[in-house]
């Protein structure tokens, strides 16, 4: 009988051994990363001729690098503020591409529910350390094509209402799912975009709109930017605008004064020459960054977290 007992106590702990190493393993896994957003987020770059194109690595697999961290992008190209929120699915609404790397799918909810599905799943609880959001540079590109100073700056300051009260629920609706998950300690980090349209300066070629791209100026740095500091909070907020690059900032910190001598370009402001290094506005007239541009972006989300 005591040799019985021993016996089942041995197997009882044999059985035991896996749970426990399971644990141990669970505790040690890289804790998850998720991206949410347009196609910043999922790193689009354009086609060589600037038709189509194709998502890439872009700034979030710098930062899962770097923060250690397990990647699940939950991007979609085209997305706008309002989209995150009610449009189902990616492609099959019309949007895409999905991200070339950890793209996380979801056909029949919206964006922002695959996520907070994500974080709720009771085998991710407290395993969430990050969360960055690119969203609202779709919901103001149309407000650059035509119109005055005034209709342009009116139909930026129109869409700021939609993103302040788009961007601010999502934030607050991420945060609840991760306290509630017990991921106190996970950061929700919004993002604003280089502004590209400085690339106006000396696009297209044969008839480039200096006065937009000034404009653009005013547009990041009084209205748009502002709007997501307000969503995000301003503690979570990383302005790749006011990021200093090499000899200027992507947008409102330079002075347009401020000139270099561009191989392409000649004499043109500082804060262009960056924009052109890093973006394909100057060369394609199109919105998104390079490779150099989106390690860049990671970078500064990157040192915010430090």
């Amino acid at each position: 009988m005591a040799a019985l007992v021993a016996a089942s106590v041995v197997v009882v702990g044999l059985v035991a051994v896996p749970g426990v190493s399971q644990a141990m393993k669970m505790k040690k896994s890289p804790p998850f990363y998720l991206s949410l957003g347009d196609s910043y987020s999922v790193g689009f770059q354009p086609n060589a001729n600037g038709i189509g194109g194709k998502a890439t690595a872009g700034y979030t697999a710098y930062v899962a690098k770097k923060e250690k961290m397990q990647l699940k992008n939950f991007g979609c190209g085209g997305a706008t503020t309002s989209s995150i929120l009610t449009a189902l699915g990616c492609t099959q609404s019309g949007f895409g591409p999905v991200a070339a790397f950890g793209a996380v799918p979801y056909r029949t909810i919206t964006q922002e529910a695959a996520a907070l599905q994500f974080i709720n799943t009771p085998a991710n609880a407290g395993r969430v350390g990050l969360v960055t959001v690119s969203v609202g540079g779709n919901d103001v590109t149309s407000c650059a094509h035509g119109g005055t100073t005034t209709q342009i700056l009116a139909c930026v300051q129109a869409a700021d209402a939609s993103i302040t009260a788009n961007v601010g629920s999502l934030a607050a609706s991420l945060h609840v799912a991760l306290i509630a998950a017990g991921d106190t300690t996970a950061k929700v980090v919004g993002i604003t975009y280089p502004d590209v349209i400085l690339g106006d300066w000396v696009y297209p070629p044969t008839s480039p709109n200096q006065s937009l791209a000034g404009l653009s100026v005013t547009a990041f740095d009084a209205l748009i930017n502002p709007a997501l500091s307000t969503a995000y909070g301003a503690a979570n907020f990383v302005n790749i605008t006011q990021a200093p690059y090499k000899k200027a900032t992507l947008g409102d910190d330079t002075p347009l004064g401020t000139t270099v001598k561009s191989k392409t370009y000649g004499v043109i402001p500082a804060a262009v020459n960056e924009v052109c290094q890093l973006t394909y506005f100057c060369s394609l007239g199109n919105i998104h960054a390079n490779n150099k541009g989106y390690k860049f972006i990671g970078q500064q989300i990157v040192a915010h977290l430090a």
